[in-house]
């Protein structure tokens, strides 16, 4: 049987921008579901449907904050680095792959991508903006749990992870604001209420999530469930 080819998208590197990356976690999660990674590189918007030509489903992966001007927006002064390009090529990808009804699993910086491609806006800093937030972006490894999330009842997400509370991993300053159009949260920061997933129900797999479930594929108790469900999408012609 054939490994149904999963896109995944690549970052700039924030300190040579000359260069893409992408981690290891993200290409093993794939691998270790049964799927064969296929790694895509920002490019021009219009090259996107040619790119999901060749994907039979669709990570987008962490990195960079994106640019507010795409969600109508000034630059908040905590505003990290953005890279337009990027910015551009993933909604475009995004975009495309809900027209076809691609499956996606849109991961921290993916999960907020998926938002603003659908019209939806970002807080741009958690720490500033809402109070008595959670620390969000702690200093600890990929793999160590940050805080707590509500799994809510009647979503894509509660069905695959089974369970109406996980412990995740944490590493952002910015978040889901304004849900984009078609879109429903899926889960929420149990001490904050920060939007900690969304999913599009007329899609037959379109999820995002804010923690980087990649982080895990080592570990048993992780979630390979998120990985599996993409593969198993994907692998329906």
């Amino acid at each position: 049987m054939t490994r149904p080819r999963i896109g995944l998208t690549l970052a700039y590197d924030t300190d040579n921008p000359a260069r893409f990356t992408v981690r290891e976690d993200y290409v093993r999660s794939v691998e270790k579901a049964g799927g064969l990674p296929l790694v895509l590189a920002p490019t021009s918007p219009a090259d996107v449907p040619d790119l999901l030509g060749h994907c039979q489903a669709l990570i987008m992966t962490g990195g960079s904050d994106v640019d507010p001007a795409l969600y109508g927006q000034e630059p908040h002064p905590k505003l990290g680095r953005v890279f337009r390009e990027r910015d551009e090529f993933e909604i475009a990808l995004c975009r495309e792959a809900l027209e076809r009804d691609l499956p996606i699993l849109a991961i921290c910086r993916g999960h907020q991508v998926l938002n603003v491609a659908t019209g939806g806006t970002l807080i741009q800093d958690i720490p500033s903006v809402v109070s008595g937030a959670a620390d969000h972006d702690p200093r600890t490894e990929r793999w160590e749990t940050a805080h707590e999330v509500r799994i809510l009842p009647g979503t894509r997400l509660r069905e695959i992870l089974g369970k109406d509370r996980v412990a995740v991993n944490s590493f952002h300053h910015q978040a889901v604001g304004d849900l984009g159009r078609g879109l429903v949260a899926s889960a929420v920061s149990e001490s904050d209420r920060i939007v900690e997933g969304i999913e599009v129900p007329d899609r037959r797999f379109a999820v995002g999530v804010q923690w980087h479930p990649e982080g895990f594929w080592r570990e048993e108790e992780g979630f390979h469930s998120l990985f599996a469900a993409l593969v198993a999408e994907g692998s329906v012609r």
